[in-house]
């Protein structure tokens, strides 16, 4: 009877965690149970931006994330962990684009003595989400003073509150139905490559670029604020819709009511 019991409980255990287990890759399952620096890239990790997108050890680092024995072998296409000057060469594997920016950036230039490579800014594991507060005086007077890059935030903060706004108003339509799926194509992309520019650290680029991308956001916004209109000449219709039906039904309960106290009248 106990072996039975065990048996079922072990059978829960395994239908209740295996779908929890099954996300994590060999690199997580061996790496979080560790100490010091071999262990806490998997916490910081969990809190990124990647582990939100589902991007794991593996997609940057290479090897094998479901065998123990292979996790780690270049036979697999594992690379490791990549030089202070190769950072920028690694992620630009994804992020193509903005590779090509700040190479050509005044942080890019400087990087073979010792200038900022991309962890510098984001994070290496706590890989943190794009947003123009990674711009802050904090930070980046670790490496300089504070005057070029607030020039930098300052001409593409109206913008990005335009970008945030938007993403709001999309995010809204969502939530109530509407097929959003080209529009957040839009933005995504518009999104991107203001973004991208950021990392050339040029005000004089951004400035000349800035009002283009303000025209597409205009675009954009123009077509949010469309379908808004749609959605609120639909809630107007709907509600004196059901104003007149209620007012339909009253005038009915009325006449049924008037009807049955002439009938009472005339007996």
């Amino acid at each position: 009877m106990n072996r039975l019991f065990l048996g079922w409980m072990i059978l829960v255990l395994l239908l209740w965690c295996g779908p929890a287990l099954a996300q994590d890759t060999v690199c997580v399952q061996c790496h979080g149970g560790l100490d010091g620096r071999l262990g806490a890239p998997v916490g910081q990790w969990e809190k990124s931006i990647h582990a939100a997108n589902g991007i794991s050890c593996h997609d940057c680092h290479g090897g094998d994330p479901s065998d123990f024995a292979m996790a780690m072998s270049p036979e697999r296409g594992f690379i490791g962990v990549p030089g202070y000057e190769e950072v920028p060469a690694f992620c630009g594997r994804c992020h193509l684009g903005v590779r090509e920016d700040y190479e050509k950036s005044a942080h890019g230039e400087a990087l073979a003595n010792g200038g900022p490579n991309c962890v510098i800014c984001h994070g290496n594991h706590e890989v943190v989400k794009a947003s123009i507060d990674l711009i802050n005086e904090q930070d980046c007077t670790r490496c300089h003073d504070y005057e070029r890059a607030a020039e930098v935030k300052g001409v593409i903060a109206e913008t990005e509150a335009k970008l945030q706004s938007l993403d709001l108003s999309v995010a809204s339509l969502h939530r109530v139905g509407i097929d959003v799926e080209r529009l957040s194509g839009e933005l995504f992309s518009t999104r991107n490559q203001f973004r991208r520019l950021f990392h050339t650290v040029n005000v004089e680029k951004l400035q000349q670029q800035r009002s283009a991308f303000d025209s597409d956001l205009a675009e954009i916004g123009a077509q949010v604020g469309e379908i808004e209109n749609q959605l609120s000449q639909r809630k107007l219709i709907g509600g004196i819709i059901v104003v007149l039906l209620v007012l339909a039904g009253c005038v009915a309960l009325l006449i049924r009511q008037t009807y049955h106290s002439e009938e009472e009248a005339g007996e």
